[in-house]
């Protein structure tokens, strides 16, 4: 299985790796290589996958164009006609940075909005520049002036976020945790890693996020939107 660095460390950038295996189809996309460490996330929860390159001990550079999982392995997902690599190759995986961190901004953003808006969470994804979480609010009223002002006070108020770890029986005995109605947070593996926003949020999450609520930015809600009897969409953007 990949060692996923990302998991402790959403800040490390790059780090030296060996080529485990060079698939040639797999069932999730095409060809992917497989490193015996990554600091590559692989797309889920709403995250997408990061983008980046492998470089050889030779200088060959290989673009990484997304990243998915494909059970315990993350498949890094080179570019057309990219150079090939084989099993044994040591390489430097390197992220793209930039596009990354405003991954870890906006999905630390999602958390908050947890804490601001009750209702079960029924769907999200986010971006380099935007995300959107749809609740399961029947009959209720959203001002979206007020969400981004609450937003925007809890990313004043720099709260710091902490990951930590649980058995699998402890999750089973505090359901109340999962806030998505839609994903249940992955079990079987032993152990779930919690997410914390110190004070305002805790529940399951396997993505990237900030160290504190400060580096988030300010951000306002685009617009909230109906979408069926129940989901109510609130979509935030970056208020650079």
């Amino acid at each position: 299985m990949t060692v996923e660095l990302f998991t402790e460390d959403a800040y490390a950038r790059t780090c030296e790796a060996t080529v485990t295996a060079v698939t040639a189809v797999t069932a999730v996309d095409g060809r992917g290589v497989v490193l015996d460490r990554t600091v590559f996330y692989a797309r889920g929860g709403g995250q997408p996958g990061d983008t980046g390159r492998l470089t050889t001990a030779d200088g060959r550079r290989v673009p990484i164009v997304d990243t998915v999982r494909d059970g315990g392995d993350l498949l890094h997902l080179p570019a057309d006609g990219a150079p090939a690599l084989t099993v044994g190759e040591a390489v430097t995986a390197e992220i793209d940075w930039d596009r990354r961190y405003r991954h870890m901004r906006m999905h630390s953003c999602l958390h908050l909005l947890c804490s601001v808006v009750e209702g079960g969470v029924t769907g999200g994804a986010l971006g380099a520049d935007k995300g959107r979480l749809d609740f399961d609010l029947p009959d209720t009223s959203l001002d979206k002036d007020h969400i981004t002002a609450e937003l925007n006070r809890l990313v004043a108020e720099n709260h710091p976020l902490s990951a930590q770890w649980i058995t699998d029986a402890e999750m089973a005995a505090q359901p109340d945790l999962i806030r998505t109605m839609s994903v249940k947070p992955p079990s079987g593996a032993g152990r779930v890693r919690l997410m914390q926003v110190g004070g305002v949020d805790l529940q399951p999450c396997g993505g990237t996020h900030v160290a504190a609520s400060g580096e988030i930015g300010r951000v306002r809600v685009g617009k909230i939107e109906n979408k069926g009897k129940h989901n109510r969409r609130i979509n935030v953007v970056f208020d650079d």
